[in-house]
């Protein structure tokens, strides 16, 4: 029987994890072989004591602590280098992701698709802002980094362990998984859900990690805001050109008095932002060189129930 391998990003959940490990564990139990990966992110509450107790109750049941929160990514990936099994599924712990699903996911799988990929159905009670920013950000990631990303596609998946395997030997700092799965290609099939109301505490995904996370997508996956700040550095400099040329004119041919003090300071503070928008772009990029030359973990376990395996 094939090993069914389901990580679970964990951060300040300790009233989900219990009850999310249960309703995993009944989906799976006598039917396959399994193994639950939680990662603890870092949690100040009691998640970790409570994935211990879990542990103690059933050996199938895994858990992963990280020395400080490192984020959600980099939990997903470390319980990627922990798993062993044939297929890897990946969830929240907030309940959302509903765990009746697992089944469906791994027919596919067995029917020969090496992703089986989730797209969530919003339902009414996801405010407008939530759908507005969402939607935003997987418009705004697909056409600055060249990789199609279906909007309400998240980190709710199966991949099988070739897949798996690419992404645990792949050397990039601060990978941007999601973007990275699609770039990979290979056979992909989609299933729609509609997610479960949230089982207890808050999100964790705040617009400024949202923001973020969209920007480490784009300048992870294209050099397309490279491009776009070279073609308005052009377009404001003939600009200004023109307009130097009608401040000499003015000089030569108006007794010396130039016109329109005002618009010279709109330009002036104009270009200035736009330089600082630019600068900060090529500074986003040089300082993921930079990171990726300091060659850091990207995550501290410093507390396990298993052992990191190799991938091949």
């Amino acid at each position: 029987m094939k090993l069914i391998s389901i990580v679970i990003p964990s951060y300040n959940e300790q009233d989900n994890v219990v009850l999310l490990a249960n309703k995993v564990v009944e989906q799976l139990e006598g039917k396959y072989n399994y193994e639950l990966i939680f990662v603890d992110d870092g949690s100040s509450d009691g998640t970790l004591e409570n994935l211990k107790k879990l542990n103690q109750q059933n050996s199938k049941i895994h858990y992963l602590s990280f020395s400080r929160n490192f984020g959600h990514q980099k939990a997903l990936r470390c319980g990627l280098a922990y798993s062993q099994g044939d297929a890897v599924i990946s969830m929240d712990a907030d309940m959302q992701h509903p765990p009746y699903m697992i089944p469906q996911l791994i027919e596919k799988w067995e029917a020969g698709y090496d992703i089986v990929y989730t797209q969530r159905l919003d339902t009414q009670d996801v405010s407008i802002f939530k759908r507005t920013t969402s939607s935003f950000f997987y418009k705004m990631t697909s056409r600055l980094a060249d990789i199609e990303m279906e909007e309400g596609t998240a980190d709710f998946r199966l991949l099988d362990r070739k897949v798996a395997n690419i992404i645990n030997r792949t050397g990039e700092s601060n990978l941007f998984i999601r973007g990275f799965i699609v770039w990979m290609g290979f056979k992909k099939y989609k299933i729609a859900y509609k997610p479960e109301p949230r089982h207890s505490g808050v999100t964790k995904y705040t617009f400024k990690k949202m923001f973020l996370f969209a920007l480490n997508g784009i300048t992870s996956f294209s050099v397309k805001p490279l491009y776009i700040s070279t073609v308005l550095g052009v377009i404001i400099s003939f600009f200004s050109f023109l307009y130097a040329l009608y401040a000499i004119y003015n000089y030569f041919f108006k007794n010396g008095v130039v016109d329109g003090w005002t618009s010279i300071l709109v330009s002036v503070l104009f270009i200035g932002g736009l330089q600082l928008i630019i600068l900060g772009i090529i500074g986003e990029y040089l300082g993921k060189l930079f990171m990726q030359t300091k060659n850091r973990p990207d995550y501290i376990v410093s507390e396990s129930s298993m052992k990191e395996v190799a991938s091949s």
